[in-house]
């Protein structure tokens, strides 16, 4: 099943070289495909060398800011609809809002934590990832997909939703009523069950659940 394990490309566009690279490394422990361009033209240059499935980019940038950047990408119809999320210390609620009058998913402020940046991507590809399914065919589910489900209890099936979801641990925790650590454990037990190595992986089983629609013998199994 390698082509659940595929993870999605992402394009970071930061001048700040310390700030792009802990951005890849977070990502990269999740399982995305990841680059860092320190500036809008060479961001430009990526997306027509490799198109992205989700670009993070500051506003801020000497030359050709972030704004300007994300008006040009939306000019070239075969990039318009790549996700597009803002990554910026200008955290003023009308800044905010510029930004997403602007056009973009999201608008994610610095500083973040690590879960927070995980979330947004997380969240914003699932959404996408939504859209595109609805005029496209479903995943081809197999008895091997079904058997694996069957591991799955009740409970590891809410994580594995609110995973998917882009909610972090803390926040599971919260909504669940259990501890942190609890989380974690139910989410190693999920990736060990089906086989996946990190939250890209757990996002498509959790797509492949939501399009079975909870079947019986798998909430039977919780």
């Amino acid at each position: 099943m390698a082509n659940m394990e595929s993870g999605y490309s992402i394009l970071i566009i930061e001048d700040e070289l310390s700030v792009g690279q802990c951005m890849a490394t977070i990502l990269e422990r999740e399982g995305f495909d990841v680059r860092i361009a320190p500036d809008g033209p060479t961001g430009l240059a990526f997306i027509r060398d490799k198109r992205p499935d989700l670009i993070l980019c500051d506003i801020l940038m000497p030359g050709m800011d972030g704004y300007e950047f994300h008006a040009t990408v939306s000019r070239e119809p075969q990039y318009a609809d790549i996700l597009f999320v803002f990554v910026s210390a200008l955290c003023d609620p009308l800044q905010v809002r510029k930004g997403m009058l602007a056009g973009a998913d999201d608008y994610l402020t610095k500083p973040f934590a690590a879960g927070e940046l995980v979330q947004a991507v997380v969240s914003r590809l699932r959404r996408g990832k939504m859209l595109q399914q609805r005029s496209q065919p479903t995943f081809l589910v197999t008895e091997g997909h079904l058997s694996l489900l069957r591991q799955v209890t009740r409970r590891e099936r809410q994580i594995l939703l609110l995973v998917a979801q882009g909610v972090t641990s803390k926040e599971i925790a919260d909504q669940l009523c259990i501890s942190h650590r609890t989380v974690e454990v139910h989410r190693t037990r999920l990736m060990q069950k089906l086989g996946a190595s990190n939250a890209v992986a757990l996002s498509h089983w959790a797509l492949i659940i939501e399009q079975l629609g909870y079947p019986k013998e798998i909430r039977e199994a919780g």
